[in-house]
C-alpha cells in the first residue's frame, strides 16, 4: 500500500509550532512521484489597485496549520487519496511583469513534464495566464470555472496588455480556454459600459452575476455545469477571493460589496467533484488588509476543498 505525505498531527506538534508547509506537509524540490504539488507565485505587479498579495502564499501556509485532514461534510480525504507535497514558491522578478509571466510558465512547464496536478497560492490573478499557458499545453483547451467579482477580460489597462485585468480575454483569445465550457460566476458591482461583461458572454463564456446567486444554493448551478461539461474535459478552476464578499474576506485588494458567501464558495468548489480538473488556484489573497488573518484562513479551506475534488480523491 501506498504510503502518502501525512500533515504533522496537531496532536503531536501544537499548531502555533512545528512545519510551516503548506498543511503543514513535507515540501519537494521536484515533482517526480507527486500528485498533486502546492505552489506559491508571490507576484502583485499586475494588480492595478492595492498590492500586498506577494505576501499571500506565506500567509496561507502559515493559516492552513488550523486545516485538518479530513473533510468533515464530504467525507473527502485527500491526503490518503494522493501523494501531496508543498513545492514551494516560483521565483519571479519583482521589477519586471512580461519577465516574471515568463518564468512562471517556464516554472510550470517543467513542472508538469511529470504527472503532478498543480494547485497554485497568488499573488494576483496575473499569474493565471502563464499556468494556463502551461496546462493548455499539455491538455489542450481547457473548460473554465471562474470565481470572481471581476470579469478580467479587459483588453488593455493604462495601455498593457498583460495586467490581473485581462488574463481572460488573452486566455481566450491565445486558445487556452474554450469559451462555450467557461462559467464566470459572481460578477457584480461597477464598471465602466455594458461591455466590461458582454464581450465574454458575445464569445460563448456563461456569466452568472453575483445577483442571481443572492439568497440561495449554488449546487444546481453546478449540477447544471456538470451537465454541460461531463466528466472527460479537462477542466481548470480558478478563484479569486474577491468573489466572495468583504465581510467574509477583507483582504483583497480590489474588493466589492454584495458578493458571494464563504458557503457558496464552498459549494462551487464541491461541485466540482467529478469533473476532470488538471489544475487550479486561488488568487489575490492580500495580507496586509487583514490583520485578523481571517482571508487568508478562508482560502487555505478554500485550498484543502480543492484537493478534496480533485478527481479519485477518496471519499468515507
Amino acid at each position: 500500500m501506498t504510503e502518502y505525505n501525512q500533515p504533522e498531527s496537531g496532536n503531536e506538534m501544537p499548531r502555533f509550532g512545528g512545519s510551516t508547509n503548506m498543511f503543514r506537509l513535507p515540501a519537494a524540490d521536484s515533482a517526480k512521484n507527486v500528485d498533486v504539488g502546492i505552489v506559491g507565485v508571490p507576484l502583485d505587479i499586475g494588480t492595478s489597485n492595492r498590492s500586498g498579495s506577494r505576501f499571500g502564499p506565506r500567509q496561507i501556509r502559515s493559516e492552513s496549520v488550523l486545516v485538518r485532514p479530513y473533510c468533515m461534510a464530504t467525507g473527502a480525504a485527500p491526503f490518503e487519496s494522493f501523494q501531496v507535497a508543498d513545492m514551494g514558491d516560483v521565483a519571479i522578478n519583482p521589477y519586471n511583469l512580461a519577465d516574471s509571466v515568463e518564468l512562471i510558465e517556464s516554472h510550470y512547464r517543467k513542472l508538469l513534464t511529470h504527472s503532478m496536478k498543480p494547485v497554485s497560492m497568488g499573488g494576483d490573478h496575473t499569474i493565471t495566464l502563464p499556468i494556463l499557458r502551461a496546462v493548455a499545453a499539455k491538455h489542450g483547451p481547457l473548460a473554465l470555472v471562474h470565481v470572481d467579482a471581476h470579469a478580467d477580460t479587459n483588453d488593455t489597462m493604462f495601455g498593457e496588455k498583460l495586467t490581473h485585468g485581462t488574463v481572460f480575454r488573452r486566455a481566450i483569445e491565445e486558445g487556452l480556454v474554450d469559451p462555450n465550457s467557461m462559467f464566470q460566476i459572481g460578477l457584480r458591482a461597477t464598471g465602466y459600459s455594458a461591455d466590461d461583461f458582454d464581450w465574454a458572454r458575445h464569445k460563448g463564456v456563461t456569466v452568472v452575476t453575483a445577483e442571481e446567486c443572492w439568497y440561495r444554493s449554488l449546487s444546481p448551478l453546478m449540477e447544471s455545469i456538470h451537465e454541460q461539461l461531463g466528466k472527460d474535459q479537462p477542466l481548470y478552476l480558478s478563484f479569486d477571493i474577491d468573489g466572495l464578499d468583504p465581510s467574509v474576506a477583507p483582504g483583497t485588494g480590489t474588493p466589492e460589496p454584495a458578493g458571494l458567501m464563504a458557503s457558496q464558495g464552498l459549494e462551487i468548489i464541491r461541485g466540482t467533484f467529478g469533473l476532470n480538473i488538471v489544475g487550479c488556484d486561488l488568487v489575490e489573497v492580500s495580507p496586509p488588509y487583514d490583520t485578523t488573518g481571517n482571508t487568508s484562513l478562508l482560502a487555505a479551506n478554500l485550498i484543502f476543498e480543492m484537493l478534496c475534488s480533485l478527481p479519485g480523491c477518496v471519499r468515507r
